[in-house]
């Protein structure tokens, strides 16, 4: 009797410590945001920002329910101890698939030493074609700028996503342009979004209703607004952080204003951005007109691109694109770019010149690291490069970057 006491005694203790921790996760998930990693956590490597260094970019990566290990495998694709990163799953997904994406995220090596990736412990609704999607881009934008004080650009990426350069590609790119120039497909031919998507007057009852559910459409639609013009686009964007703060901060009364109307809009993804750039005098002549992704349309168009697979590898190489969309959850083509492209073994961060380890079948070379200021481009730079020459020249070519 003495024995069985004492083997419940240690089952209950057991049991009890668990619950505790659990609490702990719980507790640490009901904030505005979860610090994976607490923030004041010196660097082993000091990060230097400004002229003559690296750019470096803010990333919102954002999923649904069931998403943890795509925005994991996503991370770690696109991770550099220079970036800061936020991952959002909606709030159709549970507090326990928070805590593992928790979970998976401390245990990399690199990330627990640099402290530099956070998780939405309080998630937005994610109401599909409505206005929350807007709302929770900016606040992840209000976030990131929050928590760091050095990025350069904002960019936004699903769990349905993946890139085609290396972090270090990017950065070396990036380095030759100027850092206020926003990266945003975007044209004043409204065509039939006008009469489809503008006019008709649309509720997200993801806004005051906890329980996800669809937009709702009003029996009437209202006129074109004639005090500014509305621009549409890609809702896949790359934004200065110059920009964004206009968009937080709004010294002028602009963004407010449009995200007001754009709240009864479908789809306002595709126009906010777009409409508030165009519109400000400030800002409407540092657009670039691409969104640097490669997508593959069906004939006739979707609501979403065609799913890519490893007939569209050679394609997507060739396209100088950053990154391209849409992949099913690990996809073969996934595993090609990550062998191919990228150098990066599963569960593993991507390489680059930061990485001091000796790579081997049983050492990842990135649980050491050297100068993380320095970058080293691989092949798919030049590409990438062309790419976005031909842009800036283009931009350089007009004095109006917004006119239709």
């Amino acid at each position: 009797m003495g024995a069985e006491k004492k083997w419940l005694y240690t089952l209950f203790s057991g049991a009890f410590i668990t619950f505790l921790i659990f609490l702990s996760f719980i507790s640490g998930l009901s904030s505005s945001y979860y610090y994976a990693y607490p923030p004041n956590k010196p660097f082993p490597s000091t990060i230097d920002h400004g002229p003559g260094r690296p750019p470096s970019f803010a990333y919102y990566i954002s999923g649904q329910s069931g998403d943890s290990d795509r925005l994991f495998r996503l991370l770690l694709a696109v991770y550099h101890p220079r970036n800061r990163y936020l991952l959002h799953i909606s709030a159709d997904g549970s507090d326990e698939e928070r805590v593992r994406l928790v979970s998976m995220v401390k245990y990399v090596p690199v990330i627990q030493a640099f402290g530099n990736v956070d998780v939405i412990g309080k998630p937005d609704p994610n109401t599909y074609m409505g206005s929350t999607n807007i709302a929770a881009i900016l606040r992840a934008a209000a976030t990131l700028m929050k928590v760091d004080g050095g990025w350069d650009w904002f960019v936004t990426l699903s769990a349905k996503d993946y890139p085609l350069i290396t972090q270090d590609d990017l950065a070396h790119v990036f380095s030759s342009i100027r850092r206020d120039l926003n990266f945003i497909d975007h044209t004043s031919d409204l065509g039939w979004k006008e009469g489809q998507r503008i006019q008709p007057i649309v509720v997200d009852p993801g806004i005051y209703l906890a329980r996800r559910t669809q937009i709702f459409h009003a029996t009437e639609k209202r006129a074109m607004p004639d005090s500014f013009t509305v621009f549409t686009g890609s809702p896949w964007v790359v934004l200065s952080r110059s920009f964004l703060e206009f968009c937080v901060f709004g010294w002028d009364n602009l963004p407010r204003t449009l995200l007001m109307y754009f709240t009864n809009v479908v789809l306002s993804q595709e126009v906010y951005f777009h409409t508030v750039i165009c519109n400000s005098p400030e800002f409407k002549n540092t657009t670039v007109n691409a969104d640097l992704r490669y997508f593959v349309w069906d004939d006739p168009p979707k609501m979403e691109p065609h799913v890519l697979n490893t007939s569209d590898y050679e394609e997507m190489v060739k396209s100088g694109a950053a990154f391209a969309r849409q992949f099913d959850k690990d996809a073969t083509v996934l595993d090609m770019i990550d062998r191919k492209i990228l150098k990066r073994d599963r569960n593993l961060a991507t390489p680059g010149a930061w990485c001091r380890g000796r790579k081997s079948w049983w050492m990842d070379p990135c649980t050491q690291w050297g100068d993380v200021n320095a970058v080293k481009p691989g092949p798919q730079a030049k590409k990438f490069g062309e790419s976005i020459d031909k842009l800036v020249d283009n931009w350089n070519s007009k004095s109006d970057t917004c006119a239709r």
